[in-house]
């Protein structure tokens, strides 16, 4: 790997090992399984293998949700996958996400069992399953639909984008930082405008679209992700961080973002069977 500003590509690209990037050790250009393990099975309906990124709070906090609004059906395992560890590669992961991407997820109440992956898609299938979280007028709906998929377009974004060159590149690299921080700060100000004139991404109803945005542009504007609050100047969107408080203090946000989280400060639990194993995390955080 060259630090130099002057690479030029080669005529066909190959893989170096030995980029400095962070997940260097386990990055590779091919999809499949490196090594043969079971996924591990608990009691409940849902069977959830993940870990606590912003992908991941997404599908706990919606579990979390679904508990919380009397969806007693909504009870679930989550598993911790250490992507640090190749266990995305595992011959388990992979029969349930041949993408090897937290989270993954299996509806083992379903004949065959329903397996899911992709965040958004997750969302959709639990706010469908349980009828919770999806505005049933048509307009909201849209808008629902809409800002669930701006979601899942923009966050690679700031996170493949941004999140990466800012805080995991192996040295700092000013084109591509500079390019990403534009397409973030315009990103933050879409959401601004949006939510100064509306409580929720959908309307006045709380939805899988603010739970899709909250883990991703929630956490930014809070200062819990990439440590970057004051080098995007995030106190400028005043409506988004408003917002952003305002999911906050939900309890299904405050249970659901610990869950596969084995760092930071306000709370950690690897793996989650019972509503009991949050409770004494949050007690103990």
């Amino acid at each position: 790997m060259s630090a130099s500003d002057n690479y030029t590509p080669p005529k066909i690209w190959t893989q170096d090992k030995d980029d400095g990037n962070k997940w260097a050790s386990i990055n590779r250009p091919v999809s499949g399984a490196t090594h043969e393990k079971a996924r591990e099975q608990g009691e409940h309906g849902f069977q959830l293998h993940s870990l606590a990124t912003p992908n991941g709070q997404k599908v706990t906090i919606m579990l979390e949700e679904l508990l919380a609004a009397g969806v007693d059906e909504a009870e679930y395992d989550a598993w911790l996958v250490n992507i640090g560890e190749g266990d995305q590669f595992s011959s388990g992961f992979v029969d349930v996400n041949p993408n090897s991407k937290i989270p993954a997820m299996v509806d083992t109440t379903t004949t065959p069992e329903t397996k899911l992956f992709e965040s958004g898609s997750i969302l959709m299938y639990l706010a469908e399953k349980f009828d919770k979280f999806i505005p049933k007028d048509a307009h909201a709906k849209a808008e629902c639909m809409n800002w669930l998929f701006w979601q899942v377009g923009s966050a690679p974004y700031l996170g493949g984008g941004f999140g990466h060159f800012y805080s995991y590149a192996p040295y700092p690299m000013e084109y591509p930082i500079n390019r990403f921080t534009m397409e973030t700060k315009r990103q933050l100000d879409v959401l601004d405008k949006h939510l100064a004139k509306n409580t929720f991404m959908a309307g006045d109803e709380y939805s899988i679209a603010d739970i899709a945005i909250w883990p991703w542009y929630g956490n930014l504007v809070l200062g819990n992700l990439y440590d970057a609050a004051t080098f995007l100047q995030v106190d400028d969107y005043t409506h988004l961080l408003e917002w952003a408080q305002r999911v906050e203090k939900r309890k299904g946000v405050q249970r659901g973002r610990i869950v596969n989280k084995t760092w930071g400060e306000d709370g950690q639990l690897e793996n989650r069977h019972s509503a009991a194993d949050i409770d004494n995390a949050l007690a103990n955080g």
